[in-house]
């Protein structure tokens, strides 16, 4: 088994090319500045900064890339960003405290975990209102929808369960225990895999979405680190189905595993305190927040290496991509 640990920082300034991808934007959060920033993912350089709202986390996009919703979490609400402008177009009620959020493929319904009132709330982005209120556990973060638009799920840090909902009837039809605190759900491309991060667990389960039992569970361990700070936070799935890509928190590695047979393919030391993941054009490279140290690591996704070191915001939190 491959655990080998590769360094960023500096490395990124030494090499004498990086291959760019196509062509883009990746758009970041800055949870203590209340920004955003845009790099060219291209050049791989900060192009702009916009102010946004109170503790900004979880940000995506629109379908077809029109608008930025981004969780202004002190603020109680979904802002609405005119990715062109920079300018904050909308603001929607989301219920107290938003942390992450995921939009359904119809492009019309935000799933948003509300930290602070043990509530998953279903918003209407086309006139703000709550079509649904979903009670879940205690301390609701990560939330996902899959593919065909079927299941939400949302994982409750303190109730250490993944609670499924019925997106046709707004209803949870299933709980899943997983190990302490789960702070991330990301569904395969296919749909009918969960992967579910836990961080004071320090595994990641993989769950069956047909009988939403635990498949498989993994615990991370980066050689030469304690393992009370290998904290699995984002994770990211590649397209083709043959890698994962998992934020290690304050353990300042992201882990790369087969998404087949579950081994760990590398650790790949990225800033601190490293929170999310966000590929770029075709996969090419992935995205690092790290927020401790106020930047974000460019991760050549086939090398499985990294290239550059980008500084953005302080603690920069949620990142998402806008093609060219």
């Amino acid at each position: 088994m491959k655990k080998h640990t590769i360094a960023a920082g500096v490395l990124g300034a030494c090499l004498v090319s990086v291959n760019p991808a196509l062509g883009g934007e990746m758009w970041v959060s800055n949870e203590k500045d209340h920004t955003v920033s845009v790099i060219d993912t291209k050049t791989m350089e900060v192009k702009a900064t916009y102010n946004v709202g109170l503790r900004p986390r979880g940000i995506t996009f629109a379908k077809d890339y029109s608008v930025l919703y981004i969780c202004a979490s002190d603020d109680d609400t979904v802002e609405v960003l005119d990715p062109d402008t920079g300018l904050v177009i909308n603001r929607l009620p989301s219920g107290e405290d938003p942390e992450q959020f995921a939009l359904h493929p119809n492009n019309k319904h935000l799933y948003i975990a509300n930290e602070e009132d043990a509530l998953a709330t279903v918003l209407d982005v086309a006139n703000g209102d709550a079509i649904a209120e979903i009670d879940v556990g205690i301390e609701p973060e990560g939330m996902a929808v899959s593919p065909d638009g079927a299941i939400a799920v949302v994982t409750s840090e303190t109730t250490n369960m993944v609670h499924w909902i019925n997106t046709a009837e707004q209803q949870i039809f299933h709980n899943t225990l997983v190990a302490q605190r789960p702070r991330h759900a990301e569904f395969s491309e296919s749909g009918d895999r969960l992967w579910v991060s836990s961080e004071i667990g320090g595994t990641i389960a993989v769950i069956d979405t047909a009988t939403q039992e635990v498949l498989h569970e993994m615990r991370m361990q980066v050689p030469g680190i304690s393992d009370d700070l290998v904290q699995p936070v984002g994770i990211r799935l590649t397209f083709d189905g043959t890698k994962a890509f998992v934020a290690l928190g304050p353990s300042n590695h992201v882990a790369v595993v087969d998404q087949q047979t579950y081994e760990v393919l590398e650790y790949i030391l990225v800033g601190r305190r490293v929170w999310h993941l966000e590929f770029d054009e075709g996969d090419k490279h992935i995205y690092s927040t790290n927020g401790v140290s106020g930047d974000v690591t460019v991760i050549d996704v086939d090398k499985m290496q990294p290239i550059k070191t980008i500084k953005v915001g302080r603690f920069p939190w949620g990142a998402a991509f806008r093609p060219g």
